[in-house]
């Protein structure tokens, strides 16, 4: 076991959990196994590891979203590169949270099997405020107390506020600047210590649903996978390519020949950081853009562009808030897509941390936290996948701001490459 992948092991408990819960499932009633396993040791076991995960989401959202904002770096960089690329990938970012929502909805992955008798003890359901009223809230007028009650908006708002000023502020803000890079080493470990329990953690919460379910929950979790993998080839044929055909005049055929070492290699690693030196080089030496673009927005991308984060995240709010019979609205969904949207620029480019910041949009719509262990045993296959569709995204805004900059080489993106 020791020589297993952390992924590895949470698949082994999630398998686990369904086996062991669907013979609890097939056994005959009885007070001891409703009340001392099943609501007892599954139920312990699931509550301490969601514990540990809500424990560490808004250390983790506002520490990691400073440190996002201030990779940005010279102020002067805003005004034009910087302004271009950003709007790209927000704009972006909302497009495929959009997409997540509605492929959701049509498929609608987790409609059929009712979880709300596993919430109603643990949550209260509000009705969704008004979009007016979520705006105004937006900005805190107490931050430390928007970080002690956990108003995740709240918490956004003031990190890319603080992470501007330290930027704008220079050099002088060196030391806070770097207490942040390392607060944010120091919170990255925290994850890792919660995360060495998630196999446990999953064991339990997994074992406490197919107790109660059955296999009908093995069918949602297909569902879900299914509709995951819609979206993103969805926003990465119609929203990158067809951007790249649209505003570049590009041809994405081609743009698929150059990049497909790069997604390969972030298919395989599922890190958008791991995966820079490669995108930095295929974009440069195979897409004929100029150095000095790519090494600007392609590290800032892999900050703060997460496209395919922000679509798992979109797809899971869905599915979970139709296993617990919880409906959005309208200004639900709004929310969801403000809050994924800044989310992302703080999400670390590192293997499955969305499932971390995806507590903070389901909290955001108040919908269970707990039913993020049903998607974490297979959210490393899905993980390889949105990893290329983030890159796919750097990658294409790259070229659009090289090629209006004036930056770009046509010969070489179009040359035939080995």
């Amino acid at each position: 076991m020791k020589k297993l992948s952390l992924t590895s092991k949470i698949f082994i408990g999630l398998i686990l959990g369904v086996i062991v819960g669907v013979m609890v499932n097939m056994m005959p009633e009885s007070a001891f196994l409703s009340d001392y396993v099943v609501n007892g040791l599954f139920k312990f076991i699931g509550k301490v590891f969601i514990s540990g995960l809500k424990m560490v989401v808004v250390p983790l959202v506002f520490v990691s979203l400073v440190c996002g904002t201030c990779s940005i770096g010279d102020p002067k960089k805003l005004t034009r590169v910087g302004s271009k690329t950003l709007i790209f990938y927000l704009l972006t970012t909302a497009v495929a949270i959009s997409i997540a929502l509605f492929v959701g909805n049509v498929i609608d992955p987790g409609v059929g099997l009712d979880l709300s008798s596993l919430a109603k003890k643990d949550v209260v359901i509000k009705e969704s405020e008004s979009l007016f009223n979520v705006l105004i809230n937006i900005i805190p007028t107490n931050p430390i107390g928007a970080l002690a009650s956990g108003k995740m908006l709240q918490v956004i708002f003031f990190a890319i506020m603080t992470g501007i000023s330290i930027t704008f502020a220079g050099e002088k803000a060196d030391p806070v600047r770097n207490f942040f890079i390392a607060m944010n080493e120091v919170v990255m470990n925290m994850i890792n210590l919660v995360m060495k329990v998630a196999p446990v953690g999953v064991f339990g919460l997994v074992a406490e649903t197919f107790s109660n379910f059955g296999f009908g929950m093995a069918q949602k979790i297909l569902m879900y996978v299914i509709s995951v993998l819609l979206a993103l080839l969805i926003h990465g044929l119609i929203t990158y390519m067809g951007s790249l055909k649209v505003l570049g005049g590009l041809s994405p055929v081609q743009f698929i020949k150059n990049f497909i070492p790069a997604m390969g290699v972030a298919f395989s690693t599922a890190s958008s950081s791991g995966t820079l030196p490669v995108t930095i080089d295929t974009v440069e030496k195979r897409c004929g853009v100029n150095g000095e673009v790519a090494s600007f927005t392609l590290p800032l991308g892999a900050t703060i562009n997460m496209d395919g984060t922000a679509i798992m995240q979109g797809v899971a709010v869905v599915f979970i808030s139709q296993l617990y019979g919880i409906e959005l609205g309208l200004n639900g969904f709004l929310t969801v897509i403000l809050t994924a949207t800044l989310a992302t620029i703080g999400t670390a480019g590192v293997p499955s941390v969305g499932l971390i910041t995806l507590s903070m949009v389901l909290a955001s719509v108040n919908i269970p936290v707990e039913g993020i262990a049903f998607i974490m045993g297979i959210d490393r296959i899905l993980d390889m996948s949105r990893t290329a569709i983030n890159i796919t995204g750097d990658a294409v805004c790259t070229l659009l701001v090289a090629k209006s900059e004036k930056e770009f080489d046509e010969e070489v993106y179009y040359a035939k490459n080995v």
